[in-house]
């Protein structure tokens, strides 16, 4: 035996041989497993290399355990969608300014809420909105269901008006919440008593175009004692119940007027003024709409804050 290395090996019966057939049905050796290959090594030859080929079956291993671990999780709990979003000033200014405008005769002046417009520092849309992702379809498409109309703005202008209702939505969270029953904040008739009522006349007969549709001897006559606060001012800006009128014209030349009752790409249909529903295919007709409340929306884009607050006080008038 060499003298540098001694090892004693293990007596007893080998391992059974492996033996599959070949193509001719003799059974040839079955090449061993790299283990049995590597005792070989070190049993046989007693050399470094046997030790060296178990060292690396050893590392082999190793690293297959490692592989097959399973992975520590590192997914962390999402944040909210408004969490730590910050706006600049001029954003929300511009917002506010708009906000003002198109908004605040439902949802209040504060996005808090008003007599008919619900709180949306408290909106669940609101909160998981990211970027105008919700907010901004609601604002082009309107709400039919809910009586709010759709408004044209740009880009911009909706990137204003998302800053300034979730700098207002962190807000209230960061003061608890504005009225800890849920309930809507009210408005008194006294709060929109601030315009001035001869220049809302002279809007009413000339820039504003109201005169063309409507008499303060006519239809508005008494207006003021029908409606009060907040309602008059709903009514001014967006008259919910105001029911469109079309006149239909036949191929013959017949022309057929009612209210109108439902309006596709391909039907057109009204109710005259017995009752009776009548409908024809949009192809088949010619028709012309009277909406009203069309000319009240065009106006949201040019109203200035002393339009609107002028023009209610001239209303108000009317009793």
């Amino acid at each position: 035996m060499d003298k540098g290395f001694h090892c004693a090996v293990p007596q007893g019966p080998k391992p059974a041989s492996f033996a599959v057939l070949n193509g001719t049905g003799e059974a040839v050796p079955y090449p061993k497993p790299i283990f049995h290959m590597a005792l070989d090594i070190m049993f046989r030859r007693r050399s470094l290399y046997g030790i060296v080929a178990l060292l690396l079956l050893s590392v082999l291993a190793a690293a297959q355990t490692t592989n097959h671990k399973t992975p520590k999780s590192t997914s962390t709990k999402p944040r909210s969608s408004g969490e730590g979003k910050s706006y600049s000033a001029s954003l929300v200014q511009q917002g506010a300014a708009l906000f003002r405008q198109d908004c605040s005769f439902c949802h209040g002046r504060d996005a808090a809420g008003g007599e008919s417009g619900p709180d949306l520092t408290r909106s669940k849309l609101v909160s998981a909105d990211v970027n105008g992702n919700k907010i901004a379809p609601v604002i082009r498409n309107g709400r039919p269901d809910n009586k709010m109309p759709a408004f044209d703005r740009t880009d911009q202008q909706i990137a204003g008006l998302v800053a300034f209702i979730h700098t207002q939505q962190k807000a209230a969270q960061a003061q608890g919440g504005r009225r800890g029953n849920g309930g809507r904040k009210g408005v008194s008739p006294e709060d929109l008593q601030t315009g001035n009522a001869d220049a809302g006349k002279k809007y009413f007969e000339g820039t504003g175009g109201c005169a063309g549709c409507h008499s303060p001897t006519g239809d508005l006559a008494g207006i003021a004692s029908r409606f009060k606060g907040l309602e008059l001012e709903e009514q001014m800006l967006y008259p919910r119940h105001a029911k469109s009128k079309v006149v239909v014209t036949l191929a013959s030349g017949q022309e057929i007027s009612g209210t109108l009752a439902y309006l596709d790409e391909f039907t057109v249909g009204l109710t005259n003024s017995g009752g009776v529903y009548q409908s024809w295919r949009t192809r088949d007709v010619r028709y012309k709409l009277d909406a009203p409340v069309e000319a009240h929306v065009d106006l949201f884009s040019k109203y200035t804050d002393d339009d609107v607050h002028n023009l209610m006080a001239y209303l108000q008038t009317l009793k």
